[in-house]
Parts: structure tokens; C-alpha cells; sequence
């Protein structure tokens, strides 16, 4: 079993920057890589990052290229979401995933373990 705990959401105007951590334990070793994930209201779960810890492979969604930098410290099985120049559109509650083998990475399916969210929003 995994647990990944969010933090470092918050209110920020349009512009601003937000640095989003998650935190894994428990079996660490079963993470093929980890993924960031957002809700915004009245629509589906997306996908907008994810990094393939041993290698530092990293994907984005192209609403967020150029923008947002996702990293990992191996050494304390955490992940970073650097989000700059954020839009009132990026407004949602980002989810930390963890992927297990197989899949593609922008698919919920691919990911067996999630955080409980954390609230990100912009002001316009």
C-alpha cells in the first residue's frame, strides 16, 4: 500500500506562482512513477504531469508546457508541481497519483494510489 499526502495549495492571483508537494510512504518501491492530476468544478479529472522517478523522464499536458515543472527528491519519495504564471483557468484540486507498471501516464486508470487533494485557486 501507498499513501501520498498533498500539500502547499492555496489562493494566488492571476500571474502568481504555487509550489504543490506530495509526500509518498508505505510501499514506495511499487511506484513505477508519480502524476499530478486536476479537478476542476463541474468537469472531469485530468491529467497534467508526471515524472518517472528513477529516471527523471517528465510529461505534460500542453495547456501547462512552458508553465508548470514538475521534479522528485528520491530520497524523501517526494514530488513537486513549480506552477508559474498560473490562469484563473488552472483553478481546481490537484490530486497526486501514483502509477504502477504499464498504461499510458495521462490515463486515471493507469494510477492505482491517490492523495485526497489539495485546492488550487487563481484569481482573475
Amino acid at each position: 500500500q501507498v499513501s501520498l499526502v498533498e500539500s502547499g495549495g492555496g489562493l494566488v492571483q492571476a500571474g502568481g506562482s504555487l509550489r504543490l508537494s506530495c509526500a509518498a510512504s508505505g510501499r514506495t518501491s511499487d511506484m513505477y512513477a508519480m502524476a499530478w492530476f486536476r479537478q476542476a468544478p463541474g468537469k472531469e479529472r485530468e491529467f497534467v504531469s508526471a515524472i518517472r522517478t528513477n529516471v527523471g523522464t517528465t510529461y505534460y499536458v500542453d495547456s501547462v508546457k512552458g508553465r508548470f515543472t514538475i521534479s522528485s527528491d528520491n530520497v524523501k519519495n517526494t514530488v513537486y508541481l513549480q506552477m508559474n504564471s498560473l490562469k484563473p483557468e488552472d483553478t481546481a484540486i490537484y490530486y497526486c497519483a501514483a502509477k504502477v507498471p504499464g498504461g499510458s501516464y495521462n490515463s486515471l486508470s493507469s494510477y492505482g494510489y491517490w492523495g485526497q487533494g489539495t485546492q488550487v485557486t487563481v484569481s482573475s
